[in-house]
C-alpha cells in the first residue's frame, strides 16, 4: 500500500512512518515542519519506500497529486500543543479547518481513500462535576472563545463534524481518533509538553516547573501504543464512521507525582516549583482537572489493550533525551 501521514515529521507522525516502513509499505510524508522536525525522518531517508515533502497541507495541487497517488491518508498534520495554540491563534485555526478540509474534499473526489483523522482529548474540554472519565460519546463544555485555548477544541471539534458529515453524505471512509498525553522519543517540550519538559530540566538538574498547583491528573499512553493502536483501527472495517479515544488509563497519576517520578528516575537535584497559569500561558487560562479516557470501546473493536507502564515509558524517554541532551 501507499501511505501518505500529513505532519510525517512531527513526534507521532514520525513513528507512524517508521512503523509501516517496517511493515514493509510505502511511506508518503508532508510536513511544514512548523512543529515537526526533520531530524525525526532523518534517519528514514535511505529507505526507498519512503518519500518527503516539506510543504503545507494547504497546497492543493500537491495534495491533489499526493492524495491521488496513495490509498490510506493519516491525517496528523495540525497546530498542536497548548503553548503553541495560545501564541498562534489564527495560524492554528486555519491549518486546522482548512487543511482538514482541503484533505476530505480531494479525497473524496479523488478515489474516496480512507482518511484516519487524529483528534484530541481536547475535545472534551473544561471539568465538570464528579466527571474524570470520558467516552466518546460523552457531551463538551468549553469555555469563552475570549480564551484562546478552547480554539484548539473548537477546530479539531470541526474536523471531527466534517469528517463524519463527508462519510453520511459521500460515504467517504472515515476513522477518528482522540488521543490522550501521548509521549515518546522525539517529543518536544517546546509547546507545553509535560513530561519531556520535566525530563529536560531534571537531566539539566533546573528546577521541575510546574503549571498550577499539580494536583491535576493525566493518563500517559506511550506513542508505541498508541501508533498499534491507531494502525489497527485503519484496517478494521468496522472502525469505519466512528471515533475512538486512544489512551491508557493505568498510566495515571498527578503532574506533582510524575515530577517527583522524574526527579527520582533521573537521580536529578531539580528543585521542584509551580507556576501560576496565567504566567505560563495566558491570563484567565483554564486547565482541565482530571482526563482520563474511556477506551472500552476501542477494546471491544480491536482486542487492543496499552502494554507499556509509566516507568518502562519515562526510562525510555529519559535515555532519549540523555542522548540528545
Amino acid at each position: 500500500m501507499k501511505i501518505l501521514i500529513t505532519g510525517g515529521a512531527g513526534f507521532i507522525g514520525s513513528h507512524l512512518a517508521e512503523e509501516m516502513l517496517a511493515r514493509k509499505e510505502d511511506v508518503i510524508v508532508i510536513d511544514n515542519l512548523s512543529t515537526g522536525s526533520i531530524d525525526n525522518i532523518k534517519h528514514l531517508k535511505a529507505n526507498r519506500r519512503f518519500s518527503c515533502h516539506i510543504d503545507t497541507i494547504m497546497n492543493r495541487p500537491l495534495m491533489a497529486r499526493l492524495i491521488k497517488d496513495c490509498d490510506i491518508i493519516y491525517h496528523l498534520a495540525a497546530a498542536v500543543g497548548v503553548k503553541y495554540i495560545i501564541d498562534n491563534p489564527l495560524e492554528s485555526i486555519k491549518t486546522n479547518v482548512g487543511g482538514t478540509e482541503i484533505i476530505m474534499e480531494l479525497a473524496n473526489s479523488l478515489g474516496n481513500k480512507k482518511i484516519l483523522l487524529a483528534s484530541t482529548s481536547e475535545i472534551y474540554g473544561k471539568d465538570r462535576p464528579g466527571k474524570h472519565i470520558f467516552n466518546e460519546n460523552d457531551d463538551r463544555v468549553l469555555g469563552t472563545t475570549t480564551i484562546s485555548r478552547w480554539s484548539y477544541s473548537c477546530t479539531k471539534a470541526l474536523d471531527e463534524f466534517l469528517a463524519l458529515a463527508y462519510w453520511r453524505e459521500k460515504r467517504l471512509p472515515v476513522v477518528i481518533v482522540r488521543f490522550f498525553n501521548t509521549c515518546g522519543s522525539r517529543q518536544t517540550g517546546r509547546y507545553g509538553m509535560v513530561v519531556p519538559r520535566f525530563v529536560k530540566q531534571a537531566i539539566s538538574n533546573k528546577p521541575i516547573t510546574i503549571y498550577g498547583d499539580g494536583k491535576q491528573t493525566r493518563c500517559f499512553t506511550d506513542v508505541k501504543d498508541a501508533i498499534e493502536a491507531v494502525i489497527s483501527l485503519s484496517k478494521n472495517k468496522k472502525a469505519v464512521g466512528e471515533v475512538f479515544n486512544i489512551g491508557n488509563p493505568d498510566n495515571k497519576l498527578t503532574i506533582n507525582a510524575l515530577a517527583k517520578k522524574v526527579r527520582a528516575m533521573t537521580g536529578s537535584s531539580s528543585a521542584i516549583r509551580h507556576i501560576p497559569y496565567e504566567q505560563a500561558y495566558e491570563k484567565d487560562f483554564e486547565d482541565m482537572r482530571h482526563r482520563e479516557p474511556d477506551i472500552s470501546k476501542l477494546k471491544r473493536l480491536t482486542g487492543f489493550s496499552p502494554k507499556i507502564n509509566i516507568d518502562e515509558m519515562l526510562e525510555n524517554i529519559i535515555d532519549y533525551l540523555r542522548v540528545e541532551a
